[in-house]
């Protein structure tokens, strides 16, 4: 019996705000908040629910696609999917636990060093937190201990195995040009497999010191280049081919085929790709003479006969070995012009590795002050990362520091050990790979660097900050904006820093737009205040309070007074002062209240300067998705008087417009654009506001035709595509659930006619479960309620083998789907012809490549 494992490294940059702990608003993958977010629509969800197509091009099945492959995550990934994209983080989890099942007890999920920085070239100290915090990670998600880990860049050195063999890691996956040599066991010469001469169909031992060693599989190189960039992802019955020929006609014992590549591949940087995968597992899983496995379960039942020496210092993305990520190596990503260096990846690399010197020396003097163990309590900390509440921090503290600590001294205990991390995350890969250090993923790394040079600096005495942006200077730009790297930190980083002085003009401003804005969480700080009043006069508003600023993560905080007043749109004006005393914060509140509420602006803005010392702020001093929030509230106000005006036009004028039509008189192209706003207003409306109404909207798709409306499907799809989803799962528990889908169906029947095509991700996912649940007393469903089920699986595209039920019950292994992001491109967005038509979506039945 020979093997397949096919491997997904499924990995994002940590892309949070280093002071925010959450990632803002990011304009480049539009309409999306972000790129976790997009990449999380297009991969992650899609692999969780997979389809396979039928005959006729409907979805016959629905597959969790991770638990049939072997499959790593980025720690950093993980934790913004648990807090974001919960549902299929679930099935991610829900995978390991039924590959264990699949695969002998062996879970396909591995580890992966923590925040994917190029391990060769990390300190000591460096290498073994990233391995520590990796299977640290792993355990706390999936309840076991890691059996293999993935390198990030499978970029390895010697001591990099060494301390993952120390730290129980049997196993990790390679290039194959990274093999330098193999002999058999007991044999004293090694016979030379460079250039990629290693045969990788087998495991091979590496011997390490100590009589410790660990186990290497080299992926196949030739069928992960047809996999990531040659098409053949194009077509999942090809792909299932190619595993299978790669056996060739050879005999000798059981092989393993196997691939590795980005995870993203399959549905990110190709375009159906987790289709392609699901239907090629399908037809690998029939065959007779093919098993499919994941690396521990081969490597049980199939130990290595072999020893391999490794390339040292050398990864699978770079053909130099590691330079890409310190020097002008030639490596490139593709994205710039001919003419553009690389000149800035060694001066960035020695620029960081001098901080990191640095950072580190002052944790060695330090950290001992306040802990007992400095090393066992850093490799510990990951813990409170993920756990940030006072019971959890308070007992890492009793267990690690010296004595029991003040206040000041619990935060100057907690920002030695952030050194650490923001000292680790300074060095992630990304920041080298593409081709100028203008790019966002340089600039980010500059971020962490600069949260790490503000801690140390702050509580350790040293001065860093001018050194680094010197050897910055060194750095060319290619960006016509920046002549080197401390031009771009000096203008993209630096002004990003936060205090909590800046922290609390956030809070003020934003505490203007909020309904309880006496306490506010404002993502990892907590604005809590002891007087706080706001006053309304027509537009303008003002609010005057005294607050406290605390930072949950290192309990730092600060108390300021402030002043700030609403003038419409966009236009706030704001004074800070953290020294005020109490006296004279209410002489202030006093004056500024009753000149605001006669209407005395002029005075009220003079009030302010006489009491504050010119800390003044805006509306550009909210951050950056709090801007967006602010101007959306303030606009959908000035939305909503406009859209009831077009309103009162077209009913006052409607029956003219009908006299105009039927003389075939042209209509004044204000009526008509007056039209257009008005139905496409009362279409969205549809589904905004209260129950399903399709007689409403089957009345607006008479006037829409009749008028020959524009419409925005755009938009009227988003509204209609979150709506459906919400009906369907009110299906449960509906008193006349026949009613309910015949209003389901006459909604899909309009949106058809007028060429709305609603994302149907979500409502597919849901419908496919209803369907393969079981009626709990065992009654009976009703012909009526059969033929509106499966009338309903016609608009979704879905196969209805058996019938809804009254509640629920989600199939082995799986949760339900309603917290899944809504995937607003791809596939699901399409009819279910132009699904079934993608040559990936080949019909189980028949393996053809075209359905």
């Amino acid at each position: 019996m020979n093997y397949i494992c096919i491997h997904g490294h499924f990995y994002q940059p940590p892309r949070e705000n280093p002071w925010l702990e959450t990632i803002e608003w990011q304009e480049d993958p539009y309409p999306f908040h972000d790129w976790n977010e997009r990449i999380t629509s297009e991969c992650y969800g899609p692999n969780a629910w997979s389809r396979i197509l039928d005959h006729n091009g409907r979805i016959a099945e629905i597959v969790n696609n991770y638990a049939r492959i072997s499959f790593n995550f980025g720690p950093t990934l993980l934790s913004w999917m648990e807090d974001n994209a919960s549902s299929v983080y679930q099935r991610i989890l829900d995978a390991d636990r039924l590959s264990m099942d699949r695969f002998g007890g062996h879970g396909s999920a591995m580890a992966q060093a923590y925040n994917h920085l190029i391990m060769p070239l990390a300190s000591a100290r460096i290498k073994r937190l990233q391995v520590e915090w990796g299977i640290r990670d792993f355990q706390r998600r999936f309840g076991r201990d890691p059996q293999g880990m993935w390198l990030p860049e499978a970029a390895v050195d010697r001591e990099t195995l060494e301390v993952m063999a120390a730290n129980g890691i049997l196993f990790t996956v390679l290039s194959p040009r990274q093999a330098k040599s193999v002999r058999g066991f007991g044999e004293s010469v090694w016979r030379d497999v460079s250039g990629n001469k290693v045969d990788p169909r087998r495991p091979y031992r590496c011997p390490l010191s100590g009589g410790k060693s660990i186990d290497l599989f080299f992926y196949d190189g030739g069928l992960a280049q047809d996999v990531a960039f040659k098409g053949l992802l194009d077509d999942g019955s090809r792909f299932a081919g190619a595993l299978l020929d790669s056996f060739g006609g050879e005999t000798g014992g059981p092989r393993l085929v196997h691939v590795a590549t980005d995870g993203e591949s399959y549905g990110h940087h190709h375009k159906y790709g987790d289709m392609a995968l699901a239907f090629a597992l399908d037809q690998i899983d029939s065959s007779t003479h093919v098993k499919l496995t994941n690396y521990a379960q081969f490597l049980a039942l199939h130990p290595p006969e072999e020893e391999a020496e490794i390339v040292p210092r050398s990864s699978w993305s770079c053909v130099h070995g590691v330079e890409r990520w310190r020097s002008d190596c030639g490596c490139r990503d593709g994205g710039g012009g001919a003419d553009w260096t690389l000149a800035w990846r060694k001066p960035l690399r020695e620029a960081l590795d001098a901080l990191s010197e640095r950072l580190q020396a002052a944790w060695e003097e330090h950290a001992p002050l306040y802990l007992k163990e400095p090393e066992k309590a850093a490799r510990e900390y990951l813990d409170v990362i993920h756990d940030r509440s006072r019971a959890n921090v308070d007992a890492f503290l009793a267990r690690h520091t010296l004595r029991k600590l003040n206040e000041e001294e619990t935060t100057t205990a907690i920002r030695l050990l952030e050194i650490l991390r923001q000292g680790m995350l300074m060095y992630t890969s990304c920041g080298w790979f593409f081709d100028d250090i203008g790019r966002v993923e340089p600039v980010q790394i500059l971020r962490y660097a600069n949260r790490a040079i503000q801690l140390a600096e702050r509580e350790c005495g040293v001065e860093l900050e001018e050194a680094f942006v010197q050897k910055l200077r060194e750095a060319p730009a290619n960006h016509p904006d920046y002549a080197n790297g401390a031009e771009i930190y000096e203008k993209q980083v630096a002004p990003t820093r936060l205090t909590l002085s800046r922290v609390g003009m956030h809070y003020a401003v934003y505490s203007l737009f909020e309904d309880f804005p006496e306490q506010l969480d404002i993502c990892n700080y907590l604005a809590i205040s002891e007087r706080y009043e706001r006053f309304d006069a027509g537009i303008q508003r003002l609010a005057l309070g005294r607050t406290q600023v605390r930072s949950r993560i290192t309990r730092s905080d600060k108390h300021f007074s402030f002043a700030v007043i609403y003038l419409g749109q966009h236009q706030i004006i704001g004074q800070f002062d953290s020294d005020m005393d109490a006296a004279v914060f209410e002489a202030m509140f006093e004056e500024i209240r009753d000149a605001f509420l006669m209407s005395r602006t002029a005075e009220v803005l003079g009030i302010m300067q006489k009491y504050f010392n010119g800390s003044s702020f805006s509306f550009w001093n909210l951050f950056r998705d709090e801007q967006r929030k602010v101007l959306d509230k303030i606009v959908a106000a000035d939305l909503e008087q406009a859209e009831n005006a077009y309103r009162e036009i077209f009913d006052r004028n409607y029956n003219i417009m009908n006299v105009l039509k039927s003389a075939d008189m042209h209509i004044p192209d204000v009526f008509s654009r007056n039209l257009e706003v008005v139905i496409n207003t009362e279409i969205r409306k549809v589904f905004e506001n209260g129950p399903l109404n399709p007689r409403k909207l089957e009345k607006l798709d008479v006037q829409a035709r009749k008028w020959l409306v524009p419409l925005d499907r755009k938009l009227i799809a988003f509204a209609a595509g979150k709506r459906l989803l919400q009906a369907l799962q009110e299906l449960p528990i509906v008193a006349e659930p026949v009613q309910h889908l015949d209003r389901l169906n006459r909604v899909f029947k309009v949106l058809h006619d007028l060429e709305i095509r609603p994302d149907l991700w979500q409502l597919q996912n849901e419908y496919y479960q209803l369907s393969r649940a079981k009626t709990p007393d065992g009654s009976p469903m009703t012909d009526e309620l059969v033929l509106e089920w499966e009338r309903l699986g016609e608009h979704l595209g879905v196969r209805a083998p058996i019938r809804p039920v009254p509640e629920p019950l989600p199939l082995l292994g799986e949760h339900p789907p309603e917290a899944a992001p809504i995937r607003k491109s791809g596939p699901y967005d399409s009819k279910p012809e132009d699904l079934a038509a993608h040559p990936a979506a080949a019909p189980r039945s028949t393996g053809s490549t075209k359905a």
